[in-house]
């Protein structure tokens, strides 16, 4: 797995996504496009790429975080609560402010999704059997927790079907005006770059990072913050998307080690080429309707996720 091999994947993946759709258009096109064609472009297929570049890439940087700091490879937004909190998170902005612009729900889905990682992580502290799967298994019941609490205010407040529509991943509302949130998420993962040999380091323990004389606790924050970040804009631009944060950074760590700064430029190409392939599988299976990606991703990231735990004791640390 290397980039001289994923960026070229990466280019002809984005290049042949421009042209899988419903409205028409083909490479010949582009020679002598018309108005309309120019505006599909503008409007829906660009944008679209955008996001789906973005969203692959920063969220599995976000899962590799996760994973250094917590020091187990199972644990990333999809399994720690992270994704659910946002989601709790962004309901009560709806019941709230449900007339405040986007950047208000960013902020307060921001703000839950860090409260509900740090909770784990203070839960994750707190556990004396550190099993490599019976730590995800907490944070998935944890984010079931927080799961149930988002459904239950939304049917009592009859929000169901807006929480649903938010929270399913699928990028056939991305368009341009709807998904430039996502932007967001590009300093983080450049953040997330610049201190990935302090994120190395903090993941060896706190003792080991306080005897080099590295601030443990601000470099944890630091990453919780980022992946809080990342989870948030996400959510409300595209929604969730299962898996994606724990797989991709382990088929990395299977084929290229677990260096953290040398794998992260393989994570994030990585992360969007795969998230490209799914959404092109999930626009021609059924065309000319689309499956939303959180169905294709869910589906294969199940069964990697399973073949995972089978390979369990090369991941128990």
């Amino acid at each position: 797995m290397r980039l001289s091999i994923l960026l070229p994947l990466l280019a002809a993946l984005s290049f042949l996504s421009l042209f899988v759709g419903v409205s028409p258009l083909s490479p010949a096109d582009l020679l002598s496009l018309t108005p309309d064609q120019q505006e599909l472009l503008r409007i829906s297929r660009l944008p679209r790429l955008a996001s789906l570049i973005i969203a692959g890439m920063s969220l599995s940087i976000a899962g590799l975080i996760m994973q250094q700091l917590s020091r187990n490879k199972f644990v990333s937004p999809s399994t720690a609560g992270t994704m659910e909190a946002a989601g709790l998170g962004l309901l009560v902005s709806l019941l709230l402010f449900d007339s405040a612009g986007m950047l208000v729900k960013m902020a307060i889905s921001f703000g839950f999704a860090l409260a509900g990682t740090l909770v784990f992580m203070r839960m994750l502290d707190r556990i004396k059997f550190k099993d490599a799967v019976f730590i995800p298994l907490v944070g998935l019941m944890f984010g079931g927790v927080l799961a149930s609490l988002t459904t239950f205010f939304a049917y009592r407040y009859d929000l169901i079907q807006s929480i649903g529509s938010w929270m399913q991943g699928s990028f056939t509302g991305v368009m341009q005006g709807r998904y430039e949130l996502l932007y967001i998420s590009v300093p983080a993962t450049l953040l997330a770059y610049a201190f990935a040999s302090r994120f190395t380091i903090a993941g060896m323990g706190e003792d080991f990072a306080l005897n080099l004389g590295l601030s443990y606790r601000k470099i944890v924050n630091l990453g919780l913050v980022l992946v809080a970040l990342i989870s948030s804009s996400i959510i409300l631009t595209v929604g969730v998307i299962p898996f994606l944060g724990l797989i991709v950074p382990n088929l990395v760590s299977i084929f290229r080690g677990d260096n953290l700064k040398k794998n992260l430029p393989v994570t994030a190409v990585f992360g969007a080429v795969f998230v490209l392939a799914c959404d092109i599988l999930g626009r021609v299976l059924i065309h000319p309707y689309e499956l939303p990606i959180s169905l294709i991703v869910g589906v294969l990231g199940s069964v990697i996720f399973l073949y995972l735990l089978l390979r369990r004791d090369a991941y128990a640390g």
